[in-house]
């Protein structure tokens, strides 16, 4: 019998993680969508706050059964704004324990980092103004997706069980049909 599956699509803003996780949410049958948010305060107790609220996550993704999960962002993000000095703290050891954790699950896990190959493809995304809510900046987009692309090749050699898949989404119809070709076998 089939585990059940997770994947987590991560990637700078504007590449597309909201259009791909929709797709997915629709094709992927018995399914459930997660959009997770960081929290405003980035202190040291912002960390403790950020850690136990994945902690918790996990603890949550360990008892689901019969359920395909997609996330829009998880702990990643944290660990890459951590590198990139947005926070007042360090989140590299919390994040190593909740990869160990996260690739300790029962789950086909796939890490699907999102990136542009034509990173001046930012600028057109960003100025379409879709997100009013958060304010995109093309460096800030470049500079992430770099450290990405460095964290998904460390996933790779420090796991077991999450698969590492690599999406250009420069082109919308040629990242969808690569989806269905990874995913299809969880089509309904």
């Amino acid at each position: 019998m089939a585990r059940d599956t997770i994947i987590i699509v991560e990637g700078p803003q504007g590449v597309g993680k909201t259009t791909v996780t929709n797709y997915l949410r629709e094709k992927i049958k018995a399914s459930d969508l997660y959009r997770l948010h960081g929290i405003k305060d980035k202190t040291e107790t912002g960390h403790q706050k950020i850690k136990v609220k994945y902690e918790n996550l996990l603890e949550y993704m360990s008892y689901c059964q019969d359920i395909n999960m997609i996330f829009d962002r998880i702990f990643f993000s944290n660990e890459i704004y951590s590198r990139l000095g947005y926070f007042e703290y360090s989140f590299t050891k919390t994040y190593e324990a909740l990869l160990q954790k996260l690739d300790s699950l029962n789950f086909d896990i796939y890490f699907m980092l999102l990136y542009l190959e034509d990173e001046a493809l930012f600028e057109t995304r960003i100025k379409r103004e879709k997100h009013g809510y958060q304010k995109f900046n093309i460096q800030s987009s470049i500079n992430q997706q770099k450290e990405y692309l460095k964290m998904a090749d460390e996933i790779e050699k420090s796991t077991k069980h999450i698969k590492v898949v690599r999406f250009a989404t420069d082109d919308n119809r040629e990242f969808t049909r690569k989806i269905d070709e990874l995913f299809g076998h969880l089509f309904g």
